[in-house]
């Protein structure tokens, strides 16, 4: 007798309804893998489970690559169909849309974080692995360009503060020397004050002396011309 065909329709047993879950899920993927070799397809999977745990499979490294074709083809469709809705129904299908995305773009937050692994392949854990060492080659390249402009910064900073030392040295060598040289003219003036009394005694001893000299001679002068009986010798 050959298989029945199975009846669709909610499965009430727990665990049998878990069972055909992962049963049905890994067929679905193989599946999908298969559509998307043999006929060269871009295809994605999107399986969320009961408890909310996600199931995916794209056939690009990238499913953002294959969601966004999607939203811009679903996009489209939904332009020539859009003077026949109504603004509310516009809105609705805009929110979905960005609901959806937000969705996508948490949960590869979550994966870059390091979280929520399990549900991943392992052609998709390689395809994160590689973003990753990409997003950090960036970064990496980021800080090197800002240490080397930091770097770059703090030597004109220092060779500015050098080039203002040194100008600062040589306004202080022309302030000692501006100095040296008023402190040498000071003690020369210093020094001609206190010869200038020395010189007016020398002058005038000298002219002291010649007034003396001049009396002596009157006096030789006058003896000279007095008469002979007024000169008495001594012994008389």
């Amino acid at each position: 007798m050959g298989r029945g065909r199975v009846q669709l329709k909610r499965i009430e047993n727990k665990i049998n309804r878990q069972v055909t879950f992962s049963k049905r899920r890994s067929g679905l993927l193989k599946k999908a893998h298969e559509i998307s070799v043999l006929c060269d397809a871009e295809v994605a999977l999107i399986v969320f489970s009961t408890k909310g745990k996600l199931f995916e499979y794209s056939s690009d490294p990238c499913m953002e690559r294959i969601l966004e074709r999607y939203e811009r083809y679903s996009y489209t469709e939904r332009q020539l169909v859009a003077n026949d809705q109504s603004p509310n129904e516009n809105w609705v299908l805009e929110h979905a849309k960005l609901k959806a995305r937000v969705e996508v773009l948490q949960k590869n937050q979550r994966n870059y974080m390091g979280e929520e692994l399990d549900g991943l392949s392992l052609k998709e854990l390689q395809s994160l692995e590689q973003q990753l060492d990409s997003a950090l080659k960036h970064i990496r390249s980021r800080k090197n360009q800002v240490m080397y402009e930091s770097i770059s910064e703090l030597q004109k900073k220092d060779k500015a503060l050098q080039e203002h030392n040194n100008l600062l040295a040589k306004k202080i060598k022309e302030k000692e020397k501006e100095l040296a040289q008023e402190e040498v003219q000071n003690s020369m003036e210093v020094a001609l004050i206190e010869t200038q009394p020395l010189e007016s005694m020398i002058a005038g001893g000298s002219s002291l002396q010649e007034n003396c000299n001049e009396e002596t001679g009157a006096e030789t002068r006058g003896s000279a011309v007095l008469p002979p009986w007024m000169i008495r010798p001594i012994n008389e």
